[in-house]
C-alpha cells in the first residue's frame, strides 16, 4: 500500500509537479476553513496531499495562517507523514544559503497564535520534548542527499512572529541562544501535528544568512526569492526519493501522543469535544 504523504509547502512552493491530480478537497474544520484547498495526487510510490501554506498567490502571511485548520486538515485527509517544506534564514555559517536542514527541535517566539486543539472542553498536555519525527526525519534526510542537495541533518529553528524579518541585534542573540536556522512559520504548526498524532518533520531551505553575517547585505524578498527559486527543484526531487526511505510504519511514538495526555474524562465531554478528539485519534477522516 502506498504511503500517503502530506505535504505543507511554504514560500515558492505552492503546487508539485511530476503527479497526477486525483482530487482537490474543500474541507470545513472546527476552526475555519485551510489555506487553500487541499490536492491529492498520484505518484508511482506515493499519494501526495499537497496544501500551500500561504495560499495559491502567497496571500497570507505567516502570522495569519489558519494553523489549526492547515493540521486538521491534514488530519481529515488521513495522511500518514506530514512535510513541512519551509524557507528560513541561516544563523550559521557552515549553513550556506542552498543547504537543506532536516530541524529537530524549535525555538517558539510568536505572539498570540492559537497553538492548541484543546483548552475548550478538553485539557491535554502532549510532550513536545522531541518535537519532530526522527523515522521521517531520517527518511527526509537520505531523500535529500539522493536529490544531490548538501542536507544538514539536524538544526533548532526559531520561529519569529513575523512579518518583518529579525534586527541585527536579534539576529546575534538567537545565534547565542544556540539556534540554527530562522523562519516564520513552523510554530504552532510542529506543536499541533504533534497533538494531531502525525509524523512531522521540517525541510528547511536556507535563502539567506538573515542579518548577523555583517560581511552580507541585509536580507531582501528579492534576494530570499531567487535562492528559493533554484532549490524549489531539489526540493520536489527530495520528495519524489522520499517514499524509498520511509519505514512501513512510525514506532517513535508520534502516532500515539494522546495516549497518555488527554487529562479530561471523556464523560465530562460534551459532543463537539468527543468529535475533535475522535479526529485526532484518527478516528474519523475526510
Amino acid at each position: 500500500m502506498k504511503p500517503r504523504i502530506g505535504v505543507i509547502g511554504g514560500s515558492g512552493l505552492y503546487a508539485l509537479t511530476g503527479y497526477t491530480e486525483r482530487e482537490r478537497l474543500r474541507l470545513d474544520t472546527p476552526f475555519g476553513p485551510p489555506s487553500d484547498e487541499l490536492v491529492v495526487l498520484e505518484g508511482d510510490a506515493a499519494e501526495i496531499v499537497f496544501l500551500p501554506r500561504h495560499g495559491r498567490g502567497h496571500r497570507i502571511a505567516p502570522h495569519a495562517i489558519n494553523y489549526r485548520a492547515n493540521i486538521f486538515a491534514m488530519k481529515l485527509a488521513r495522511v500518514d507523514w506530514l512535510v513541512s517544506v519551509s524557507a528560513v534564514g541561516s544563523l550559521r555559517e557552515e549553513i550556506a544559503p542552498g543547504d537543506f536542514v532536516i530541524v529537530d527541535q524549535f525555538l517558539d517566539f510568536t505572539r498570540g497564535r492559537p497553538s492548541s486543539f484543546f483548552g475548550e472542553g478538553i485539557v491535554a498536555h502532549v510532550s513536545m520534548a522531541e518535537p519532530t519525527c526522527p523515522r521521517l526525519r531520517a527518511a527526509l534526510l537520505a531523500a535529500a542527499r539522493a536529490s544531490g542537495a548538501h542536507a544538514h541533518a539536524c538544526g533548532t529553528y526559531l520561529c519569529i512572529q513575523g512579518p518583518q524579518f529579525s534586527t541585527r541585534a536579534e539576529s546575534h542573540l538567537f545565534r547565542q541562544w544556540g539556534a540554527d536556522v530562522i523562519g516564520m512559520t513552523n510554530m504552532p504548526e510542529a506543536k499541533l501535528a504533534r497533538e494531531a498524532q502525525l509524523c512531522y518533520a521540517t525541510l528547511a531551505m536556507a535563502t539567506d544568512y538573515d542579518c548577523w553575517r555583517e560581511s552580507e547585505e541585509a536580507v531582501s524578498v528579492e534576494a530570499v526569492v531567487e535562492v528559493m527559486r533554484r532549490n524549489i527543484a531539489r526540493a520536489m526531487d527530495t520528495l519524489a526519493h522520499l517514499p524509498a526511505h520511509l519505514p512501513p510504519t512510525c514506532d517513535a511514538g508520534c502516532r500515539h501522543a494522546l495516549a497518555d495526555a488527554v487529562i479530561t474524562a471523556e464523560n465530562a465531554m460534551d459532543a463537539n469535544a468527543q468529535r475533535l478528539l475522535a479526529v485526532l485519534r484518527g478516528e474519523h477522516g475526510a
